[in-house]
C-alpha cells in the first residue's frame, strides 16, 4: 500500500438515496476538483449490468478516475467487508498520487463497515427477507437450509431444517456481508485509523419529488432495454433469482417477468415500488449516521452547494 504523505488530500464523501443527484454532483466536483471516484454501490461493482445499475456513461467516467465499478462477474458476490478492505487501499494510493479520493454512493452498509468495522451484525433488509419467505413458500425451509449449508455450514449444522426463522436470518447475514456467522459474531481485528472524511448527504426534503424522479428514471431504463439486458446477462452467465446481482432492484422484477411470473405493467410498478422502497431504507440509514451537512436534493443547486463545501474543506 502506498502511504500517503503528511499533508494527504482530505477524504471526501457523498451519500444518497438512489435517483437524489449524486452523479451529477460527482460531474460538477470532477470538473473542479483533482477528484478519484470510489463507489459506494453494491451494484456497480457487476460487470455487463449497465442500465438497472445506473451505470456512469462513458463521458461521466472520462471526467475523473472511477473505481470500484465492474469488477466482479454478475455470478460472484462482493460484500461490505471486501469494500473496506478495497476502499482503505484505493484511499491511500489515490492520496499517494496527490488527488482528492471522493467516495459516492447509497450503500450505505458499505460505509459503516469501512468506518466502524462489523463487530455488529447488519440490520434486517425487509426485501431480502421478503426474497427469503417467499422462495421458503415456494420450496420449504429445508430446502433453504440445504442453501445455507453450501454457503455456511456451520451455522447450518447448528439449525434444525424446520427452524425457519433463524435459517431466514442465517441466510440474510451470509447474504448481506458475504462472511459465515461465526465470522460475524466475532470481534475483528482493529484497523489502523482512516484519515479524516467530510461526510455529506443529499437527502430529498419532499418525498414525492424523489418518487417522481424514480418513476421516470425507471421507465427510462425501461426504454433503454433493461428487459434485453436481463435477457443477456441469463445468456452470458450461470445464474439465478437469488444470487446478488439478480436480486438487485429491477433485475429482480424484470427476472420474474421472463420466467412468467408477472406481465409487463406488474414488472414495472412492483419495479418503482422496490425502487421507492430502496430509497426510504437509506434515508433511514442516513438518518442514524453522523452526517457533516446534510444537503436537500431538490434544490435545483444541490450539485453547486455540494460542490461549495468540498472546495472549502479541501483547501
Amino acid at each position: 500500500m502506498i502511504v500517503p504523505p503528511v499533508s494527504a488530500s482530505p477524504v471526501l464523501v457523498l451519500l444518497g438515496p438512489t435517483a437524489s443527484g449524486k452523479t451529477a454532483a460527482v460531474a460538477r466536483i470532477a470538473r473542479a476538483l483533482p477528484i478519484e471516484l470510489v463507489s459506494v454501490d453494491s451494484a456497480l461493482v457487476f460487470r455487463d449490468m449497465d442500465i438497472g445499475t445506473a451505470k456512469p456513461t462513458a463521458e461521466e467516467r472520462a471526467l475523473c478516475p472511477h473505481h470500484l465499478i465492474d469488477i466482479v462477474s454478475p455470478q460472484e458476490a462482493y460484500s461490505a467487508a471486501r469494500f473496506a478492505a478495497d476502499a482503505r487501499t484505493l484511499i491511500a494510493t489515490i492520496q499517494g498520487r496527490g488527488n482528492i479520493p471522493l467516495l459516492a454512493g447509497g450503500t450505505m452498509l458499505y460505509i459503516k463497515a469501512l468506518r466502524d468495522g462489523l463487530s455488529d451484525l447488519p440490520e434486517a433488509d425487509a426485501d431480502l427477507r421478503a426474497d427469503i419467505d417467499r422462495r421458503a413458500a415456494a420450496q420449504g425451509w429445508p430446502a433453504l437450509h440445504v442453501e445455507l449449508a453450501a454457503r455456511d455450514p456451520d451455522a447450518a449444522a447448528r439449525l434444525k431444517p424446520t427452524d425457519a426463522q433463524r435459517i431466514q436470518r442465517a441466510l440474510e447475514i451470509v447474504t448481506l456481508t458475504g462472511r459465515p456467522l461465526a465470522e460475524s459474531y466475532a470481534r475483528r481485528e482493529i484497523d489502523a485509523p482512516l484519515p479524516p472524511m467530510t461526510v455529506l448527504s443529499l437527502e430529498p426534503s419532499d418525498r414525492a419529488w424523489l418518487h417522481r424522479r424514480i418513476e421516470a428514471r425507471f421507465d427510462a431504463m425501461l426504454a433503454q432495454g433493461l428487459v434485453d439486458e436481463v435477457r443477456r446477462l441469463r445468456k452470458k452467465y450461470v445464474l439465478d433469482a437469488g444470487m446478488p446481482s439478480m436480486r438487485c432492484v429491477g433485475y429482480r422484477q424484470v427476472w420474474h417477468h421472463l420466467e412468467g411470473d408477472i406481465d409487463a405493467a406488474a414488472m414495472r410498478d412492483t419495479g418503482i415500488y422496490a425502487t421507492r422502497q430502496l430509497a426510504k431504507r437509506q434515508i433511514t440509514w442516513l438518518r442514524s449516521m453522523p452526517i457533516d451537512q446534510r444537503i436537500d436534493c431538490c434544490r435545483a443547486d444541490a450539485a453547486d452547494a455540494v460542490l461549495e463545501t468540498f472546495t472549502r474543506v479541501s483547501g
